[in-house]
């Protein structure tokens, strides 16, 4: 039977088709068309068929970041995709009307046609229509799709919506990136199975008070450390001691991500150690802070916090009042192959989006595999390390995902504390140039138009800071944080998440591996 379908249809495909977002959910008409025009299927039965081929993961957390097509561009390039797609929504407007009944305000939301402004083709509906499972990719992200972003398909097909967490594997994140650590690892768990069976790493947690563990520990991580020191004065001409804390934010820039509010921490830390007695300065815990990421090109905010983050590094960096106590470097054509160099080296990573706003992250999970703390909001998939490793382990800050909402709706009435007006007002004074440039990146957070809510976290960022001081100073406690970071880490592994696919997704089953 075409395209490996069970003739009977009694059974489950025996091809699966995901959906990675609503980039490819043209693929939906195109198999129809294949099944009806070039197979002769009749239109019941290939959208039987069509329906148990599609699955659809989707990363959004706002409805207005989805996907659509204006008909008019659809209609010339694909006429009879777009005729599928009518047809399509026809028969689901039909349906819905016998489920809700002639309620035209929910029907207009779900139909797969938008008729605004714009006549267009809204693909995530498209998607949610036509595939029998509708994943989140964190157990925060799947509540915000059944409450927020599809609430009137969820209110429809509960039973469609799942969620599994995103994973990064640690053949890449650990054995190549970081091959010391890797050997470690296998030395002390005294097998390399972990490699494939990634819950072994659990098995760290029993030495993770082990001086000789956390000697040879501190080794690899200072060797690493000692390497990304040598990328960074050979990228930036900036030379950074290994001894001080390397705080490390790469991420695509974007102000939910709060790059912002890191280098509004960064000058609120610089203009401390300004005004500090020289007595209180050897208490303070030496600072490398490293950005990272790139901006979209039409993303004039993204661009300007940029901007400010080379500003502020060309103050602190030549002020012999800080020296290495605090410098701050900005990774320029961040990628891949920077960030195999760049975690494995980091002490601490900053995971810092306004809760309810990162679907899931992945990037906090390659910086616990590589041992590295994490100071971060409860958003994303942080909610699953939190699980997994403790609060106690991390440095957590920040409104939660229920709160936000209400302080948003307070608008101007929400006063940031006297350190954050500070140090914005510092930037809106020129005190790091470009006054004027700068101006429309500082209105972002004022006058009741901080929709990140910067300033409401600011104080308790400082106090999460705070806190990374303190540990970093008592060395056991944070090689021993560190090594329970790692031992942690298997839930994270894509393995775990491709497994979960396969079960209750795909409905397929693992073959042993022949070698």
């Amino acid at each position: 039977m075409v395209i490996g379908v069970d003739p009977d249809m009694n059974k489950r495909s025996l091809v699966a088709l995901q959906l990675n977002d609503t980039h490819p959910s043209l693929a939906i008409p195109e198999v129809m068309r294949v099944l009806v025009d070039e197979e002769h299927l009749g239109w019941n039965r290939a959208w039987d068929i069509v329906c148990k081929l599609f699955s659809f993961t989707t990363h959004t957390v706002l409805p207005e970041a989805l996907e659509k097509i204006p008909v008019d561009l659809m209609g010339s390039l694909l006429p009879r995709h777009l005729q599928i797609i009518y047809d399509i929504n026809l028969n689901f407007m039909e349906e819905l009307k016998g489920r809700i009944g002639l309620d035209y305000s929910r029907l207009s939301q779900m139909s797969i046609v938008d008729e605004g402004a714009v006549k267009s083709i809204r693909m995530a509906n498209l998607s949610m229509v036509c595939c029998h499972t509708v994943n989140g990719v964190s157990g925060v992200h799947s509540e915000l799709l059944k409450s927020r972003v599809f609430k009137d398909f969820y209110e429809l097909w509960p039973q469609k919506f799942q969620y599994k967490t995103n994973g990064v594997t640690q053949r890449r994140w650990i054995v190549v990136s970081n091959p010391n650590l890797c050997a470690l690892i296998s030395k002390w768990l005294g097998t390399e199975a972990w490699i494939r069976n990634v819950d072994l790493l659990a098995g760290l947690q029993e030495f993770a008070s082990n001086p000789d563990l956390q000697q040879e520990w501190k080794m690899v991580r200072k060797v690493n450390k000692m390497r990304l020191a040598e990328y960074i004065e050979a990228m930036s001409g900036v030379k950074v001691s290994v001894d001080a804390m390397f705080d490390v934010q790469i991420k695509r820039i974007h102000q939910y991500k709060r790059q912002l509010l890191n280098i509004l921490g960064i000058i609120h830390r610089y203009d401390c150690i300004k005004n500090m007695e020289k007595s209180d300065k050897t208490k303070v815990v030496p600072r490398v802070c490293i950005v990272g990421g790139k901006a979209a090109p039409g993303y004039e905010i993204a661009k300007k916090i940029i901007k400010l983050c080379h500003a502020v590094a060309e103050k602190i960096n030549n002020d012999d009042d800080v020296g290495d106590l605090l410098k701050l470097v900005f990774i320029p054509d961040y990628n891949v192959s920077v960030a195999e160099l760049v975690i494995p080296g980091s002490d601490l990573s900053q995971h810092i989006s306004t809760a309810g706003h990162e679907a899931s992250g992945t990037g906090s999970m390659k910086f616990l595999m590589n041992g590295c703390l994490l100071l971060a909001t409860a958003d994303g998939s942080t909610v699953e390390i939190i699980e997994e490793i403790g609060a106690d382990n991390m440095f957590l800050f920040g409104a939660k995902v229920n709160e936000v909402p209400t302080l948003r709706d307070k608008g101007a009435a929400l006063k940031p504390p006297l350190q954050f007006a500070r140090v914005v007002r510092m930037v809106q004074d020129g005190y790091f140039g470009f006054k004027d440039y700068f101006k429309s990146l500082c209105d972002t957070v004022e006058d009741g138009s901080d929709f990140y809510l910067l300033g409401h976290d600011f104080s308790s960022y400082l106090e999460a800071q705070a806190a990374a001081d303190r540990a970093f100073v008592d060395q056991e406690k944070w090689t021993k944080m560190s090594i329970l970071s790692t031992a942690g880490s298997g839930r994270f592994s894509s393995d775990r998440t491709i497994e979960d696919y396969a079960e209750k997704t795909w409905g397929i089953e693992p073959c042993k591996c022949p070698f």
